[in-house]
């Protein structure tokens, strides 16, 4: 049985931890807009998207992408730190379920990318897209969903990990394929055919495509690579499994 009140301790302490630790959150922030910045205007002569708008406005929503990869997948680190230094032990002889254990985990990872990805928003009138009211909160709702299905992959992998140095390997191995492969950088339709197949089992690539419907022009209709319900469907299936399956094997881990 879920316990809210454990979930809301283990979210605020993922909260507090996160803006006492200002190198993160300064890094966090700057990071996309660099890669907003530098690849926008390194490769907009070199890149022919021919969506209706132009290369760095194409890119920000594959940015805000990677903004929620990065956070969603790094933040369920705190799982094996938390194992290493004796944490999780603690809360795993306390008088709650581990099913809350995973869901306070999910929700603090889904929150903190929420929040960096909103960050990010004020970045589209900027650059000249046109972004109402209604866009901001379609766009919190599918970077929550989007968010809950990344963190729940993250703490998939982290509860089979029992050292740093070992969840950093493979989360690069498994994150840079997955932003390399959802079209925030160029358009899957150029990728070959084989890569193309494994873009359409990247849970980001339908993130970065729900994106781009709403924030760029015309609906995406021009950028978009899929109908937007294929996306909600695909994000909402993965993200519904890989909740199931984090809070499985984590019930079952000694």
């Amino acid at each position: 049985m879920l316990s809210y009140k454990a979930i809301y301790v283990i979210v605020l302490r993922e909260f507090k931890r996160f803006f006492r630790q200002r190198g993160r959150m300064v890094t966090t922030i700057a990071r996309p807009l660099i890669w907003l910045v530098i690849v926008g205007s390194g490769f907009v002569n070199l890149i022919d998207v021919d969506t209706g708008a132009n290369y760095i406005q194409f890119i920000l929503p594959g940015i805000i992408g990677m903004t929620i990869l990065f956070t969603s997948v790094f933040s369920t680190i705190s799982v094996v730190w938390d194992r290493e230094f004796g944490f999780l032990r603690e809360m795993l002889v306390a008088p709650v379920s581990r099913v809350t254990i995973v869901f306070g985990k999910l929700i603090s990872g889904t929150a903190l990318s929420v929040f960096q990805g909103t960050i990010l928003l004020a970045v589209a009138p900027v650059i000249g897209l046109n972004f109402g009211l209604s866009d901001f909160f379609l766009m919190f709702i599918f970077m929550t969903i989007v968010a809950l299905a990344i963190t729940s992959l993250g703490l998939f992998v982290a509860s089979f990990l029992t050292s740093l140095e070992g969840f950093n390997v493979i989360m690069n191995f498994i994150v840079l394929p997955m932003f390399f492969l959802s079209g925030a950088l160029y358009p899957v339709e150029n990728l070959p055919a084989a890569l193309q197949l494994l873009s359409y089992i990247n849970p980001l690539c339908y993130g970065v495509d729900s994106f781009k419907h709403i924030l760029l022009p015309g609906g995406g209709s021009l950028s978009a690579e899929l109908p937007l319900y294929v996306d909600v469907i695909f994000i909402l299936t993965f993200a519904t499994v890989m909740t199931f399956l984090a809070a499985l094997v984590f019930e079952k881990r000694k």
